[in-house]
């Protein structure tokens, strides 16, 4: 089989291990996993080990993922967890279940359209409680309108409220915050004479208060992906998780040594940032083929192999120092990255031979058969 690179490898297995800790971690505080895969653009084969793992349904901000799973059979319950626009209804309708809802004006066209197709639609209607980005600001409309969903609009069925903290103000998901929704959840319960079935935390910076221990009772919903995905995040590692689900294999394009700082007059690079440069003498270097385009921010890779440093990239390339690699780099050379996506350095080869050893006869002990290789 011919490989193509740029490469992402998934490892299922320590995958379903981690999201089989974090949901059931979860799980022991009363709390529901949906489990989301926007962070592999909704790979039918994530998906199905989250609901293997106990996700109680599948989340994602994309509807082409949602329609990319059911195709390859994986199954709902589907919640949409970005905030729909009008012109999506239709296909919010279509493929979900669930959705997160911030606005009157769509939740009485999400009425609209529920009654075009025939179905029931369950809504998570969000609260922001200060990162500002969705939700309702005003705490009365919230209350007022959660009122209006549940007597008023009967295909739209409130499931509960929700809130998402870290994503775009920094603020951190802290007790007092959820202490705050739950506030609001007993509100609206005490207008509408039910109990709320959801009432969503928030998503992987929220789970931080499942693992210290410090979530409040009631929270009892979760939107989880990165925390699996990458074995932690937000400083908070757990050592029960692994951090190297995904491997990032590049192909080397060029190798050859060149000055280690620029030669001619300086300006910005390619995304107008001035970068500052170490000149460090004629340096061997190589260039993979794969950029900023394919992963985002060079700095945040490890190179697998020991003594391999990244210099940075432009669109299209990787540019790296190997004059230290622990193998020497060729031209054709695949080499593994982990980083954000894992880490695993490949020790430095041995200067001395064992060949004594190995030929001096006799039986060598089994813990001594890997010094062979």
């Amino acid at each position: 089989m011919v490989r193509k690179y740029p490469q992402l490898e998934v490892d299922l297995s320590i995958l379903r291990s981690n999201a089989r800790q974090v949901i059931t971690h979860c799980q022991q505080q009363g709390i529901r996993v949906c489990g989301v895969v926007k962070g592999v653009d909704g790979l039918p084969e994530v998906a199905r080990a989250m609901r293997l793992c106990g996700a109680e349904e599948l989340g994602t901000s994309r509807l082409e993922q949602v329609e990319r799973c059911r195709a390859a059979g994986v199954g709902g319950p589907w919640l949409l967890i970005r905030i729909p626009g009008l012109s999506e209804l239709p296909d919010v309708v279509r493929l979900c279940e669930t959705s997160l809802q911030s606005e009157r004006v769509t939740l009485d066209a999400l009425e609209e359209e529920c009654v075009l197709q025939g179905k029931t639609h369950r809504v998570i209607v969000m609260a922001d409680l200060g990162d500002l980005r969705e939700g309702f600001w005003d705490k009365d409309e919230l209350v007022d309108v959660c009122v209006r969903v549940e007597r008023e609009l009967p295909h739209v069925h409130l499931a509960g409220i929700g809130v998402n903290l870290t994503c775009y103000g920094s603020t951190k998901p802290t007790p007092e915050k959820m202490q705050a929704l739950l506030d609001i959840a007993a509100r609206i319960e005490k207008r509408i004479g039910r109990k709320l079935e959801i009432i969503s935390g928030g998503a992987t910076s929220s789970y931080t208060l499942v693992h210290w221990g410090t979530m409040p009772a009631g929270i009892n919903h979760l939107r989880i992906g990165e925390f699996a995905l990458l074995g932690g995040i937000y400083g908070c590692y757990p050592d029960f998780l692994r951090r190297d689900v995904f491997t990032l294999r590049m192909e080397v394009v060029e190798c050859k040594p060149k000055p280690s700082y620029p030669v001619g007059e300086l300006t910005v690079d390619a995304f107008g940032k001035t970068r500052e440069y170490t000149d460090r003498g004629i340096r061997r270097r190589a260039l993979c083929a794969a950029g900023r385009v394919d992963y985002g921010d060079p700095f945040d890779l490890t190179p697998r192999l020991a003594g391999v440093e990244v210099l940075g990239a432009s669109s299209d390339h990787t540019i790296l120092d190997v004059e230290d690699a622990a193998v020497p780099v060729r031209l054709g050379d695949v080499l593994d990255f982990g980083g954000l996506l894992g880490h695993a350095p490949i020790m430095p080869i041995s200067k001395y031979s064992p060949a004594v050893m190995i030929h001096r006869g006799g039986r060598i002990p089994a813990p001594m058969q890997a010094l062979k290789n």
